[in-house]
């Protein structure tokens, strides 16, 4: 399957800079996968399409700022993208704390093994050790708690489309709505962008409806970002995510799978997650562990029956998912129909609902 296939023209217009004012004031459009019909909904009246019974699976990563803007000991500028942490924070010699992460670096010239990097008076990094594609393993050194001085010092790690002018490209906007509002479990490099649409009266609304609200652990990664390289899809090999799912969720799903109710993932990377916990008759099992799964047409889904999505990037992971979901005819037809009627797309855009 040749990844072109998957190409569309994205009016750069289109391409939404900043979040509508109110979260679920956003556009929705729902697909029925069945017979291909498209209609043109507000996300705020989603709860329509949900019935009593069914369980609505939300990923409540937080995007940590993972952003850094350093100095070497040259002087040069260096920025760092955190990508996951290695090892549990340490104890270090005089009350500090000894963090190890792989990380993304992004220099003039690319810092070596034993490079220190200042980037603030109470946080300093190290590079041990040098990867491919421009990773390196960095051990930093914090005068107190790291995720405190990160809050501080760190930026929200938007994706590279969004693109402003100065200071505007980093503002106070970003730090609430760049993340969900049942946000809780630090980790995620980038939001879960279908999620970005709900508000607690929206959930509200879902749950008089009878609806169960479960929440796993998804913390997004460099995979969102990364195109894919290969003109072969089969080829891609997609970066591993960590996910949880907890007993109580498994629970909750496993019970409503029991009883014909639907499964409704809210996002790709939920849906990956729940695709990769599954064991025999379309059971969850609890799990907390890495998944590379890589979902893209052909792939037989074994527990999701719903997707709540956003509108992805051409030739993406997320859009070969989407593809693989409903037919790919399908999934064109909609795109298509969305340019036409003005969507606006990727993390600050407009949702999509596959039935």
């Amino acid at each position: 399957m040749r990844l072109e296939e998957f190409d569309y023209m994205l009016p750069e217009e289109l391409i939404s800079q900043y979040p509508i004012e109110e979260r679920d004031d956003s556009r929705l459009l729902v697909v029925n996968r069945q017979d291909g019909r498209i209609e043109h909904w507000a996300f705020s009246d989603i709860f329509h399409f949900m019935e009593a019974g069914d369980v609505l699976v939300i990923n409540d990563t937080k995007v940590i700022p993972a952003r850094l803007f350093g100095k070497k000991e040259t002087g040069g500028g260096v920025e760092i993208l955190l990508l996951r942490q290695l090892k549990p924070a340490e104890p270090e010699e005089g009350n500090g704390k000894l963090n190890i992460w792989e990380c993304l670096i992004k220099s003039s010239k690319r810092p070596k093994e034993g490079s220190r990097i200042s980037f603030d008076e109470c946080l300093e990094g190290e590079v041990i050790e040098k990867g491919s594609n421009g990773k390196c393993v960095v051990k930093f050194h914090s005068k107190g708690d790291f995720h405190e001085i990160l809050d501080r010092v760190g930026r929200m790690p938007l994706p590279p489309y969004i693109k402003r002018d100065g200071e505007l490209q980093d503002g106070q906007i970003d730090v609430e709505r760049y993340q969900t509002v049942f946000a809780r479990n630090k980790g995620a490099i980038a939001a879960p962008t279908a999620g970005l649409h709900f508000t607690q009266g929206l959930l509200s609304k879902i749950q008089k409806k009878g609806v169960k609200i479960v929440y796993i652990t998804v913390h997004i990664g460099l995979g969102t970002f990364m195109p894919v390289r290969v003109e072969k899809v089969e080829d891609h090999v997609l970066e591993a995510e960590y996910f949880e799912i907890r007993q109580d969720a498994a629970s909750l799903i496993n019970t409503a799978v029991t009883n014909d109710k639907r499964i409704i993932a809210v996002g790709t990377s939920v849906t990956r997650a729940l695709e990769s916990a599954v064991v025999e008759n379309r059971i969850i099992k609890p799990a907390a562990r890495y998944t590379s799964l890589f979902i893209y047409p052909g792939y037989q889904f074994k527990i999701v029956d719903t997707l709540i999505t956003n509108f992805h990037l051409p030739k993406s992971t997320p859009l070969l998912l989407v593809s693989a979901f409903a037919e790919r005819a399908i999934i064109s037809d909609a795109y298509q129909t969305a340019i036409e009627a003005r969507y606006r797309f990727l993390s600050y855009g407009d949702g999509m609902m596959i039935l």
